[in-house]
């Protein structure tokens, strides 16, 4: 990443899974001088994130960081008495987070 889309990055970090609009992350990634002079500067290092997988965006053109898959992982059958008492008590095991952000260098191999 080079030191536009870093900036943009760690902003979009601040946001975590909420959808930001580019006018928004152009004015507070950049430099206010930077923002009034081309308040649209931000969209095609948007676009050129987004297309590198870096980013998502939404059907309103706004953008987040893309979140991890969940990973397949092999699931370990419980014992039959541990299954019977999960299931009496309605509770469901999973490991790994799902739609978590990654570390900085998952994004830097994009």
């Amino acid at each position: 990443m080079d030191a536009e889309e870093r900036d943009i990055f760690q902003f979009l970090k601040i946001w975590g899974a909420g959808f930001t609009a580019p006018r928004e992350i152009a004015r507070r990634a950049g430099s206010k001088k930077r923002s009034h002079e081309d308040p649209d500067w931000a969209k095609p290092i948007l676009l050129r994130m987004e297309d590198r997988g870096i980013l998502e965006s939404d059907l309103q053109g706004r953008f987040r960081i893309k979140t991890v898959p969940k990973q397949k992982q092999a699931r370990q059958e419980a014992a039959p008495e541990a299954a019977q008492i999960l299931q009496e008590s309605g509770v469901a095991v999973e490991s790994g987070v799902a739609g978590a952000i990654a570390a900085d260098e998952y994004y830097e191999k994009l």
